[in-house]
């Protein structure tokens, strides 16, 4: 595990520092208060994914057990991480979650015990974050694509919508999971 995170730290920073001269550190803001600093994180598009945020007990639309995530809110509010962990497999995973100023789009990068990762990248509508991989071109010469809906739902739970698009293909689902608030 403390290898899985340190690759996790490392693949974070080589992003970070690639869309950037150099990594400095959180700039802090000054607010109408002298005696007041206000984090650089803290605004409306830094707390757009917010909603997502919690320990959740994740079904599939069935109503069976598909896993559990505890989702937290790191780094003075710029980084939102997720630890998921299967129900059904030994499968676990983390993503870093951060909305980038330099591009004004939500990014995350996806790592899991499988040697699995995704960089996907996207924007928050409303109760909705929308997040896609680039297009990657397969073996067979076609296009194809992940993207991930995240919605915000009245009662308070999160729907996880994860499709796969592939040139000349329906869209393939490949996640659908409810999050339901653990009490």
């Amino acid at each position: 595990m403390k290898i899985l995170m340190t690759l996790a730290i490392v693949l974070f920073a080589t992003n970070i520092a690639a869309q950037s001269d150099s990594l400095s550190k959180p700039e802090i803001v000054n607010t109408d208060t002298p005696d007041q600093k206000k984090l650089a994180c803290d605004t409306p598009e830094n707390k757009a994914f917010n909603f997502w945020v919690g320990t959740w007990r994740v079904t599939t639309p069935d109503g069976k057990p598909a896993g559990n995530s505890k989702i937290t809110s790191i780094e003075d509010g710029c980084v939102i991480r997720e630890n998921w962990t299967s129900a059904t497999s030994n499968f676990t995973g983390t993503s870093y979650n951060f909305y980038n100023k330099h591009t004004s789009q939500w990014e995350q990068i996806w790592l899991d015990n499988q040697g699995g990762r995704l960089h996907l990248r996207g924007d928050a509508k409303d109760n909705t974050m929308v997040l896609r991989t680039e297009d990657q071109k397969g073996e067979d010469g076609k296009v194809s694509y992940n993207q991930i809906t995240w919605t915000k739902n009245e009662d308070g739970t999160v729907r996880q919508y994860w499709q796969v698009f592939s040139e000349g293909k329906e869209p393939q689902v490949s996640f659908d999971g409810l999050y339901t608030a653990n009490k």
